[in-house]
C-alpha cells in the first residue's frame, strides 16, 4: 500500500517562499523503481486539479507555465522525499497542493492529467497573501 504524506504548506506574504516535502511511504527506495512519475498538483475550492510540476524516473522535470522559473521540483533518494520549492509566492499560488504518484508507463510523465495519477497524498495548503 503506497502512501503519500505531504508538509510544509503555511502562510506566507507575496515574494516569500515554502518549501513542500511528500514522503513515499509503501514503496522502499521508490526512486530507483525503473520507472515513476511524480508530481505536484495543486487545486482551489471550485476549480480542477491543476498540475503544477512533474518529474520522472530520468530526472525529466516539466511545469507549468505559471510556476516556471519560481517553483522547483526534486527528489531525496535516501529520504523517499520528493519536495517542490517555491520561491516569489504570489496570491494566486493560493491553493491546496497534493503529492501524486503513478507508475506506468503511459501516457509519459509530461503528459498525464491528474487523473492518470492512483496515488495521493491528503494535501497541504498554501495561503499567499499581498
Amino acid at each position: 500500500q503506497v502512501q503519500l504524506v505531504e508538509s510544509g504548506g503555511g502562510s506566507v506574504q507575496t515574494g516569500g517562499s515554502l518549501r513542500l516535502s511528500c514522503v513515499v511511504f509503501g514503496y522502499p527506495v521508490v526512486f530507483a523503481y525503473p520507472y515513476y512519475c511524480m508530481a505536484w498538483f495543486r487545486q482551489v475550492p471550485g476549480k480542477e486539479r491543476e498540475g503544477v510540476a512533474d518529474i520522472d524516473n530520468s530526472g525529466r522535470t516539466t511545469y507549468a507555465d505559471s510556476v516556471k522559473d519560481r517553483f522547483t521540483i526534486s527528489r531525496e533518494t535516501a529520504k523517499n522525499t520528493l519536495y517542490l520549492q517555491m520561491n516569489s509566492l504570489k496570491p494566486e499560488d493560493t491553493a491546496t497542493y497534493y503529492c501524486a504518484a503513478d507508475f506506468r508507463v503511459d501516457p509519459p510523465c509530461g503528459n498525464k492529467v491528474w487523473t492518470d495519477f492512483n496515488y495521493w497524498g491528503q494535501g497541504t495548503p498554501v495561503t499567499v497573501s499581498s
